[in-house]
């Protein structure tokens, strides 16, 4: 399990743009006033609250208690859930949801199919599945100086890598092998402007890899993968910019 921590302050400091750029899976989705619509991976619910303002009634779930009570705060009717055991967490709400929605979450999960096949079953029959989530190849460059800089230290990067960045073709098969009618499915390069540079991103997202850092390793560290990704990611004019992909899909369950 990764050792990935969440703190909302941070997170709405240096990755407000993850719920700003969140609008293309809404707009997928396609939410209509009435529905009850599940949000997987809610963070602090910001992206939420406007399945809310159409007229959903919405459960989120997100795995980051801190997170959870954020969104809370916010009026997020929100729980701390494992997204690999939805059955677990619903146990009476087979097929009762019209849609799911999730953003910026799923790579944060190892066992996807587990949450396919828990999507699938709280779906109605004729329900929607709209997701984003980091694709192959997503943040390549900042992976890249993640690894270097870890190995100066001694640190395996694999022991430590809390991402699962799924590839469009095998993605899409297993959707369609639990039943799923792909409707659209796409790959998207997003370079993502860094309001508050790399080293916030790093604070923010990638805190496993530094867990149990002295104050002198976590700085070398962001030292390395500065060094590493500026040529690449930085200039005077507009700063920083991470190599985002997007995995970007919109399934539905066929009407029985």
């Amino acid at each position: 399990m990764s050792n990935q921590e969440w703190q909302p302050e941070n997170y709405k400091k240096s990755a407000a743009f993850v719920a700003e750029l969140g609008t293309p899976v809404i707009e997928l989705l396609k939410p209509r006033a009435g529905e009850r619509v599940l949000d997987i991976g809610c963070g602090d619910g910001t992206l939420t609250k406007s399945l809310i303002e159409i007229g959903c009634g919405v459960v989120a779930i997100d795995a980051s208690a801190e997170m959870v009570s954020a969104a809370r705060a916010a009026g997020v009717d929100a729980r701390v859930a494992d997204a690999e055991k939805l059955e677990t967490a619903f146990p009476d709400d087979s097929g009762k949801f019209d849609a799911v929605m999730s953003n910026a979450a799923l790579h944060w999960m190892d066992d996807q199919y587990a949450v396919v096949r828990g999507v699938w079953k709280l779906l109605r029959p004729g329900g929607r599945f709209a997701c984003e989530c980091g694709g192959e190849g997503c943040v390549r460059i900042i992976r890249e100086g993640i690894k270097i800089a870890l190995a100066r230290l001694g640190v395996d990067y694999k022991s430590r890598n809390p991402w699962k960045y799924p590839e469009v073709g095998l993605f899409a098969k297993m959707l369609e092998n639990q039943g799923f009618r792909v409707s659209a499915i796409a790959r998207v390069d997003r370079p993502t402007h860094l309001a508050d540079g790399l080293r916030g991103w790093l604070s923010v997202f990638a805190n496993s890899h530094t867990k149990g850092f002295t104050s002198e390793q976590r700085e070398s560290f962001f030292n390395d993968v500065e060094a590493y990704c500026k040529p690449k990611l930085y200039n005077e004019t507009s700063g920083w910019t991470a190599d985002y992909v997007r995995l970007r899909f919109l399934a539905e369950k066929p009407e029985e």
